[in-house]
């Protein structure tokens, strides 16, 4: 055997990947110490591409998918989709790819529809009941909404690598999730030739079920639902220090500052994102949504059963069953005849299940068993009159909310299109008013029932020409015909075990949308008001003079509106019983309330009296 083939085997038993050295023994020569991607990727060049008998770095890389990334979008027929068209399917129309829903409420809040669906990039899709959808690039939308998703919010889409923000970097693909990245977006594996370099992912390994940290790198801002779940806030303290001088206890993405609040339930129990939300969720069923809970198939009833009916289940039927095959990664594998729950689209869990009476959520990454406790039935879930809250109404411990986002456009300074890949006229600087977490606004959501809002989005607009003039200042965009701003229904996901006081929604009236106020009477005046009004706060959506009830801002999605003038009464009125009735079991609440029942109890006591 000669010097070189010995020192060539050599290097086989020590690299990370595991092809036959014979036949990528190039690679294996420079990337000694690289980590396997799995078991069943064992070789290089299957994904990767790329010359694996040469021996010269130019000849090696010369034809290699994606470049560092063969799991890119434009790299995905040859790589990942030549072994799961199956999954590669779903994902190209899912709105973490396409973010279609995102830029149509852009659209909608910022101009208005045009009639077109715009995606990411251009795709050939389908709709919610199968119908063919072309949907346009986004590149092709010359207008600010446009301009807003490609210079600030596509980074986040998953055909989008972000290599750049600190704890936000990620991979673009399947490598968004499968691929996690650092804060600082470096390799630290075992390959010498690559550790320190950026951006790159951690290591090498591939991660077939991804852990919260993957979520976090694009949840961590708008709705902040990743910082919310895990008990974090980046309040409005920005760096101001709040231990030992320096800022913290944790820094995010943007120079913020994260502090701790109450986690939600299902993280404090070791509940991962991927626990409650399906593969379909998260990557897509195949057909392309316009919201992103019209493409959520999940619900707190799934699990927890509602008012009057326990959860649905069905047993596995098919030894092919999709409940089984997703679960093969799982600590414990779905067999044939288990009974699984149903989400709210009437398909199996894979990981949530019945036994022994009882309804139980495995850990997909852990493997720990939690029980899911039933509501069905229970006095204080049975109030007459909360057949329309949802869940989360009442069991939201904080909802995030940014008030008086100020966005200026500015035409004189390029602006990064991270869709078109240069730099084109026109940048955006944003600044916000206020930021709080509770107590928050409820209304009528797209379901009809009534849940949290927030502001989305609640923008005045600044433009201003090349030469520095303003063409528009602090302009509030039209909506329905409308100047108005806006809220939209939203699950912040942090969720506690103990409702919210019934004292609290029925006599707070900022849990009505009447924001920060004082109470005169019949009036409730709103005391957070805009610069650009004196009559309309800026934390809500209803004033109330003499008892009249009116709304002034909108509840966007479909359906969704704010409560009305009886409604919010009928709310109110509730807190007279709530001074002697105020335990939620009480069996008055088990039937229709009398409003005029307290009217007559003093009457009698009028008549009593000497």
């Amino acid at each position: 055997m000669s010097p070189a083939l010995a020192l060539l085997l050599g290097l086989g038993l020590l690299a990370g990947c595991g092809a036959d050295a014979a036949t990528e023994g190039g690679c294996r020569f420079c990337h000694r110490g690289l980590e396997h991607v799995s078991a069943s990727h064992p070789g290089c060049t299957e994904c990767h591409g790329g010359d694996p008998q040469a021996w010269d770095k130019r000849r090696a890389h010369r034809g290699m998918f994606g470049g560092k990334n063969p799991a890119a979008p434009e790299a995905w027929e040859q790589t990942c989709g030549r072994c799961h068209p199956y999954q590669l399917a779903r994902v190209r129309s899912n709105l973490m790819t396409t973010n279609t829903g995102m830029i149509r409420n852009i659209q909608l809040t910022w101009e208005g529809e045009d009639g077109r669906l715009y995606a990411a990039r251009g795709e050939q899709a389908y709709g919610p009941q199968g119908e063919p959808q072309e949907l346009a690039p986004v590149s092709e939308l010359d207008n600010l909404s446009g301009e807003l998703y490609r210079k600030f919010c596509s980074l986040c889409h998953v055909g989008q690598e972000s290599n750049q923000v600190w704890s936000g970097s990620h991979g673009g693909g399947c490598a968004a999730c499968h691929f996690p990245y650092n804060d600082n977006a470096t390799y630290q594996g075992g390959d010498a030739t690559v550790r320190g370099k950026w951006p790159y992912s951690a290591d090498h390994r591939l991660q077939p079920l991804p852990g919260n940290d993957v979520c976090f790198r694009c949840h961590n801002r708008s709705g902040r639902i990743a910082l919310s779940y895990q008990g974090l806030n980046d309040g409005n303290n920005s760096l101001v220090p709040t231990r030992g001088g320096q800022p913290g206890p944790r820094m995010i993405g943007g120079a913020r500052n994260a502090t701790s609040i109450a986690p939600d339930i299902h993280h404090e129990k070791g509940l991962e994102c991927i626990d409650c939300h399906t593969s379909r969720d998260l990557m897509g069923d195949g057909y392309a949504y316009q919201n992103m809970y019209l493409q959520t198939e999940i619900t707190c009833e799934d699990c927890h059963g509602s008012a009057t009916e326990a959860p649905r289940s069905e047993p596995i039927q098919r030894e092919n069953d999709e409940a089984t095959r997703e679960s093969r990664l799982y600590p414990r594998a779905m067999q044939q005849g288990e009974q699984m729950l149903l989400t709210a689209k009437g398909r199996k869990y894979s990981n949530v299940f019945v036994e022994g009476d009882k309804a139980w959520v495995q850990g997909k990454r852990s493997g720990r068993l939690h029980e899911s406790k039933v509501i069905t039935g229970t006095p204080e879930h049975t109030i007459v009159g909360h057949e329309r809250l949802e869940c989360y109404s009442c069991h939201s411990r904080s909802v995030a909310q940014c008030y008086g986002c100020h966005t200026r456009y500015d035409l004189g300074q390029m602006g990064m299109d991270f869709i078109k890949g240069r730099e084109t006229p026109g940048r955006f600087s944003e600044t916000e008013d206020y930021r709080m977490l509770y107590p928050f606004p409820l209304a009528l959501n797209q379901r009809g029932r009534i849940s949290p809002v927030t502001p989305g989005c609640q923008t005045f607009v600044t433009v201003a020409d090349r030469r520095g003039e303003t063409l528009k200042d602090e302009y509030v965009t039209s909506f329905k015909g409308r100047n108005q701003l806006r809220f939209a229904p939203f699950f912040g996901h942090n969720t506690g075990p103990r409702a919210i006081g019934c004292s609290q929604c029925h006599a707070d009236p900022a849990f009505l949308g009447f924001g920060q106020h004082v109470v005169e009477g019949a009036s409730i005046e709103g005391t957070l008001l805009c610069e650009k009004s004196e009559e309309k706060p800026l934390d809500g959506f209803l004033t109330m003079d003499y008892g009249r009830v009116r709304a002034f801002s909108a509840i966007t999605r479909e359906n969704s509106r704010p409560l009305n003038g009886a409604e919010v009464k009928r709310v109110l009125a509730v807190n007279q019983c709530l001074v002697c009735h105020d335990d939620p079991k009480d069996a008055i609440y088990q039937k229709k309330l009398d409003y005029r029942r307290l009217d007559a109890c003093l009457e009698r006591a009028g008549a009593a009296a000497p």
